[in-house]
């Protein structure tokens, strides 16, 4: 089964990630030139993302290793991928500024 994340609009320029039973699960605060660092539920960082080319997003570890990407798709979801080019999962706006993230179970 599909793993589903509920990320919604907080604070000062914040979004806060919920799971399917509605626990935080992290946050998101704009970082400097664009970018974007993550926390996890504790507060410490645990990665940041950052613009790249044509729109998308790379995203990387806490030990600034590219982890992913992210690149926009059709009728304003995002598409994500892992460092080497799989799908990971999929974005899609919700309501009130809100984004449903589906991650795709991990293939073996």
């Amino acid at each position: 089964m599909a793993k589903k994340i509920v990320s919604k609009p907080g604070l000062f320029g914040t979004t806060v990630h919920y799971n399917e039973r509605g626990k935080v699960v992290g946050k998101s605060s704009p970082g400097m030139f664009g970018s974007t660092v993550h926390y996890d539920t504790n507060g410490k960082v645990v990665g940041k993302s950052s613009p790249g080319l044509f729109g998308s997003t790379v995203h990387y570890d806490n030990n600034h290793r590219a982890v992913g990407k992210s690149s926009p798709g059709l009728f304003g979801s995002t598409h994500h991928y892992d460092s080497k080019g799989r799908s990971t999962g999929k974005s899609t706006p919700g309501f009130f500024g809100s984004t449903h993230t589906t991650i795709d179970k991990k293939k073996k």
